[in-house]
């Protein structure tokens, strides 16, 4: 069974080591950022599963990072940390959007209870959503084969959206157009295919790039293409 990500957006080092060691021990992985612009870029970038974030933070403080952070991902769970208790600091908390606030000092079992109930609820609407793939604001169906951009229907022919699905469910990896070519135009006519890709490409950024902000199809140069936020 695939590991589950937990980002850290924390700029408290001890709190990050012992929280890092915890869910490491439970099995989890996780990623460590210690301002908050950092932070929402790597929040964005579609790798993990959860996010536990501070509210002080340098930089951009955590409101800001989770109403950001929400503008393009409703789904990921977000559980702020934080040492402002008061009634108002929660209600700002989950006016954001946040889904959980636990106020520092924090009963360590408590928070890997909070962590694992609000997994498991992920996990259970992935499964029922299981035809959707996202990344940021668009989305792709695979019964009816639609793909949707801040809610705007995006026309595909086959050969687009299996591209885009396979980019898709490839998120944030770099993929080669000998890849592409091997899993999309199954390895037919090699030569021709990695022109076409190209192409094809550029037929996607047209339909689901230009009109819209973030660019969301990036070029490696020599290496190939990646479907990312940033």
């Amino acid at each position: 069974m695939e590991k589950k990500r937990i980002l850290i957006i924390e700029d408290d080092q001890r709190i990050t080591e012992n929280l890092t060691k915890g869910l490491q021990e439970k099995g989890f992985d996780t990623e460590v950022a210690y301002d908050g612009q950092i932070g929402l870029r790597l929040a964005l970038s579609g790798r993990f599963d959860l996010i536990l974030l501070d509210v002080n933070l340098p930089v951009m403080n955590g409101y800001e990072v989770c109403g950001k952070i929400r503008e393009k991902d409703s789904q990921i769970p977000i559980i702020m940390l934080t040492a402002l208790g008061e009634t108002d600091d929660k209600i700002t908390g989950f006016e954001k959007g946040a889904d959980d606030y636990i106020v520092k000092p924090f009963e360590y079992r408590e928070l890997i209870a909070r962590v694992n109930v609000f997994l498991k609820r992920a996990y259970a609407e992935n499964e029922n959503n299981a035809n959707l793939l996202r990344i940021a604001d668009l989305e792709i169906n695979l019964e009816s084969k639609m793909a949707s951009r801040q809610g705007k229907t995006i026309d595909l022919t086959p050969k687009e959206f299996s591209l885009l699905e396979y980019l898709i469910r490839n998120k944030g990896k770099v993929i080669s157009k000998a890849e592409i070519a091997e899993k999309i135009w199954e390895g037919n006519n090699a030569e021709n295919s990695l022109n076409v890709i190209e192409v094809y490409i550029n037929f996607l950024r047209k339909k689901i790039d230009k009109d819209f902000e973030p660019k969301l199809i990036h070029t490696k140069t020599g290496m190939g293409y990646v479907l990312k936020d940033e």
